[in-house]
């Protein structure tokens, strides 16, 4: 397949293996149990995935952080991944205090992020309530209000895939394998009514941001993405061709060269 084909296949299959951990566990934080890894040494990045999945979808980009001097440190947000959930409904503000009791157990004061997705706004979320705990987020196909999201069918091939690939993912990792779907209508809940941030908000943002959008992005609308970098102060608009909204998987080499980019500003 050529570089510049984009490919719409949710499973994305073909990535390699993680490297070792320098470092994983559990911090037990409000109700849950949140998994962790650590890869490497150096300034802190956090990895944030999207809904459903877990660490393992940086798997592409692990490697490329390490090579580069950074620790890469893999979050599963609760209830997905290793992580385990209580009752209550999910929320990405709650997702957002799970990020800094890990950086609290590892004694992280400040720390880059990069979020894709569900991840992308929990970095956000972060940036505008903890900002003396950010030091930049990259954002990837992430939307901070229901108008930026375009509907897809459920039954979209690329939906179904995503879906599948969760659902495998989940029973291998889960201390719960059997929940899946209870915990998929619980994510979907969320994404239906979540986020809900207005462009004074946005404002408030005061560290460094990169917006960035996928060219055939499934889920999130370029007009979105152009909007948060105009809200946002500052905001980089980074528009990656030829790729749609599993893009760090489909064509990680371009992905990982502007996340790598934007770390390095000074």
């Amino acid at each position: 397949m050529a570089a510049t084909e984009h490919t719409r296949d949710g499973n994305a299959g073909g990535a390699p293996l993680l490297p070792p951990v320098s470092a994983q566990g559990y911090v037990a934080h409000d109700g849950a149990r949140i998994w962790y890894a650590v890869y490497g040494a150096g300034p802190p990045v956090i990895l944030l995935h999207g809904g459903l999945g877990s660490g393992e979808d940086w798997v592409e980009q692990i490697p490329a952080l390490i090579a580069h001097g950074y620790r890469a440190i893999a979050i599963d947000s609760r209830g997905q991944g290793r992580s385990t959930r209580d009752a209550r409904p999910f929320s990405y503000v709650l997702m957002a205090s799970d990020v800094l009791a890990v950086m609290d157990a590892l004694a992280i004061d400040k720390a880059a992020i990069v979020g894709w997705s569900d991840g992308a706004i929990i970095g956000l979320i972060l940036a505008m309530r903890s900002p003396a705990r950010i030091r930049r987020v990259f954002a990837f196909g992430g939307n901070m209000d229901l108008s930026g999201v375009q509907h897809v069918s459920p039954s979209d091939p690329f939906v179904v895939g995503l879906v599948e690939r969760a659902a495998s993912d989940y029973r291998r990792l889960s201390e719960t394998p059997d929940e899946f779907k209870v915990v998929a209508d619980a994510v979907f809940r969320m994404m239906a009514t979540e986020p809900n941030y207005r462009a004074e908000d946005l404002a408030t943002i005061g560290v460094p941001v990169a917006i960035v959008h996928a060219e055939h992005d499934e889920f999130i609308t370029g007009a979105h993405s152009a909007y948060l970098a105009r809200s946002i102060p500052h905001a980089a608009l980074v528009v990656l061709p030829g790729v749609g909204h599993t893009a760090m998987l489909e064509q990680p080499r371009p992905f990982n060269a502007a996340m790598l980019a934007f770390l390095a500003e000074p």
